[in-house]
């Protein structure tokens, strides 16, 4: 893998191998010292171009574990305030000889463009409304790890789905790994068409509760909006926030998800939050596993070698030896 700028570029069997690749990452993070040599000698640049606290955090930690060397661009500082182009930014990045650059970007396709920029791995870390690759790989390690499988499962996506690239990288991930995917939102929070997308469409909340394995829940963002497409938070609430009513109809085994940052008492009612279904947490964790076992993939020696896998520091070994 070069890149990873959408989970449409993934296949099952990709999807799978991140999979098991986080789970060895875990082990790692259970150490008295939560580090291997994997990635010893490369630098990682870390470009955001709007504002992050999980998904940031989760690189800046996943590449320091794996030992790379690490670069936060802060664009609010950068030359890009005096007028110099994205190009020129990322040119200038390149030339210093970076091995990989992380993009989250406001604008859809800015990771694809940045690849004719640089030498460098690219890696999504989202882009608009297009596509936020890692986060459907920790998401997918979450429902894993609880449920054991996505083979099968029914999960229901709730809220802003025409304005969320978690909401289309998930749908993609989620259906790849065989579970059955159903949309839930108000009609102005639909895109105009749903024919090729591979989900179910529900009208009601409550009529989907029961018979959901997962149950995610996404953020109004309002940040995305040219207009308001609600009446009000309050009748968003009262038709798709998941109150302590509602979660009383899901099944004990239900994982309750939310890829943050969560507005208590819109999406999820305060008191909700404490349940031990909810996995936002699991979530966060699972983030900087996933994020290691990605620039692992990218940058590390064989990019997925299977035996490499069973231990991710023997490719340091091997590359010291040659």
């Amino acid at each position: 893998m070069r890149h990873l700028l959408s989970i449409e570029d993934l296949s099952a069997d990709d999807l799978s191998g991140l999979l098991d690749l986080a789970q060895t990452f875990e082990a790692v993070q259970q150490r008295d010292v939560p580090k291997v040599p994997a990635l010893r000698g490369k630098t990682v640049v870390l470009a955001f171009f709007e504002d992050s606290t999980r998904t940031r955090t989760s690189f800046d930690l996943a590449a320091r574990r794996l030992s790379a060397d690490l670069v936060n661009f802060s664009a609010g500082s950068s030359s890009l305030k005096k007028g110099e182009s994205l190009r020129d930014t990322i040119e200038t990045i390149d030339a210093m000889g970076v091995d990989a650059i992380v993009i989250r970007h406001a604008s859809s396709g800015v990771p694809q463009q940045v690849t004719r920029w640089t030498k460098a791995a690219v890696i999504n870390a989202g882009d608009g409304w297009h596509q936020h690759p890692t986060q459907a790989l920790l998401d997918a390690y979450t429902i894993r790890k609880r449920l054991g499988t996505l083979e099968g499962k029914r999960v229901v996506l709730c809220g802003d789905i025409q304005h969320s690239r978690v909401a289309r990288s998930n749908i993609q991930a989620f259906t790849k790994l065989g579970a059955t995917v159903t949309v839930v939102a108000p009609r102005t929070l639909l895109p105009s068409s749903l024919d090729h997308w591979p989900v179910e469409v529900s009208k009601s909340l409550d009529e989907s509760l029961e018979q959901s394995d997962v149950l995610y829940l996404l953020r109004i963002q309002h940040e995305r909006m040219g207009q308001s497409l609600l009446p009000s938070v309050r009748e968003y609430r009262a038709s798709y926030g998941l109150t302590t009513e509602r979660a009383r109809k899901l099944s004990q085994d239900c994982v309750i998800m939310h890829p943050g940052p969560m507005n208590r008492g819109v999406e999820i009612d305060p008191e909700v939050v404490d349940d031990p279904r909810v996995a936002v947490l699991d979530q966060v964790t699972a983030g900087v596993a996933v994020r290691m076992a990605v620039l692992f993939n990218v940058l590390g020696p064989g990019q997925f070698d299977r035996d490499d896998e069973a231990d991710p520091a023997s490719s340091s070994k091997k590359r010291s030896a040659a």
